[in-house]
């Protein structure tokens, strides 16, 4: 457990020093909320089901922080590690693969939900936002779509053969996902053949669901996403463990 925290530690303090990361991960989604915020305000709107901009976007924003560590950082991070012979070096040592593994996993975790605590904050201090949710559904809500998008990454950095190939493909698949499924510009605003495509975007049931549970809906509203994230966990689990390379 001593090694676990340690190595954590360090790939915490690995992770904050890549400007590019850190960028994207902690500042981009408050660049996008004082643009936006400044825009439309968070005024009471019937076009959002009498809730602000703001209201609507701070859980799709959590959304986008979500796919960007996991298709992104993690992808290409792992990538990294594995073409410059460093987990080849982890291997060598008394730490267990797990380990290693499971350090990387609370790095990110970590990251995403520092982003979204720096997110939440500034939209309530700024625009006063508003939560009608129960923070521990919010909590485990996020908690799977993070895990589910993780396995995304680690299948990526597996299967990638340099960390430029995973680096393409990770922005091949983000970026459609951030502008088609609700996570940057709302759902109500695309037009209903974009609205139909972007049920089969995995970040789509990740906006949805967030969105449902920091509204208080239930979460028998919302069994599809769940079973749909847990599917991608499921088997994002099984494909890591086949196609994750140390070499």
């Amino acid at each position: 457990m001593r090694s676990l925290w340690k190595l954590t530690l360090v790939e915490a303090k690995l992770y904050l020093r890549e400007p590019v990361a850190t960028f994207f991960t902690l500042i981009f989604p408050l660049m996008m909320l004082f643009i936006f915020g400044s825009i439309y305000g968070n005024e009471p709107t019937p076009y959002f089901g009498g809730r602000g901009s703001v209201d609507v976007s701070v859980p799709a924003y959590a959304a986008m922080i979500i796919a960007t560590v996991g298709l992104l950082s993690i992808a290409i991070s792992i990538a990294v590690y594995r073409e410059k012979g460093i987990l080849r070096r982890y291997r060598a040592t008394p730490l267990r693969p797990r380990t290693i593994l499971v350090a990387e996993v609370l790095v990110n975790f970590a990251i995403t939900l520092l982003g979204i605590i720096l997110l939440v904050a500034a939209a309530k201090v700024v625009y006063n936002l508003h939560f009608e949710g129960d923070p521990l559904s919010v909590l485990v809500g996020f908690t799977l779509a993070a895990l589910s998008f993780f396995s995304m990454g680690f299948i990526i950095a597996g299967l990638a053969p340099t960390a430029r190939v995973a680096q393409v493909v990770g922005m091949v698949l983000f970026y459609p996902m951030l502008f088609l499924s609700g996570a940057t510009i709302p759902l109500q605003e695309l037009p209903e053949a974009i609205r139909s495509f972007s049920k089969f975007l995995p970040l789509t049931h990740v906006v949805t669901l967030l969105q449902g549970l920091w509204f208080g809906e239930p979460w028998g509203d919302h069994l599809t996403e769940v079973a749909v994230l847990v599917g991608i966990l499921v088997a994002g689990a099984v494909a890591m463990a086949w196609t994750f390379r140390w070499e």
